[in-house]
């Protein structure tokens, strides 16, 4: 994955998440209390108001809620990868978490490596850890379910 990409900005209540992600692992954060999932992941949750928290291990798989092909991508480093995806996942188990990020053909294809027609929304995906890049941070990234 080219280093200019733009890597994620890791704050203290998302740490976790990137932690997880760097071992393999997609995992959303619950409510210790009440049992709500949240993402993006707060100190507070917005159901009970608890601040206790766990992190849940999801199973990966999801489907395809809404895509965009950026026209024309901004930053030079995009606009080389052009044409590429950018889609937002809904998590088959735990349908109101969605997800951004990309569609590839291998964890560390190119962003432009999976033909912008075979996208469709609802499209089975599941999801694939990129190697590491700054910090040992490992992106998810999706691949198309075969049918």
């Amino acid at each position: 994955m080219p280093d200019a990409l733009l890597p994620p900005v890791v704050d203290d209540d998302g740490a976790p998440f990137w932690e997880y992600a760097a071992r393999g692992e997609l995992r959303v954060q619950a409510c210790a209390a009440c049992g709500e999932l949240r993402f993006p992941p707060r100190p507070c949750c917005p159901h009970c108001r608890s601040f206790d928290s766990e992190w849940r291990l999801m199973s990966g798989r999801g489907r395809i809620w809404s895509y965009v092909i950026p026209h024309p991508p901004l930053l030079p480093a995009y606009a080389e990868q052009a044409p590429y995806n950018a889609v937002v996942v809904e998590l088959l188990d735990a349908p109101r978490i969605r997800l951004v990020g990309n569609v590839v053909s291998a964890p560390d294809a190119p962003l432009n490596s999976v033909d912008p027609g075979r996208l469709r929304i609802g499209a089975g995906v599941r999801v694939a850890f990129a190697s590491a890049v700054g910090a040992g941070v490992r992106m998810p990234r999706w691949l198309l379910e075969r049918s």
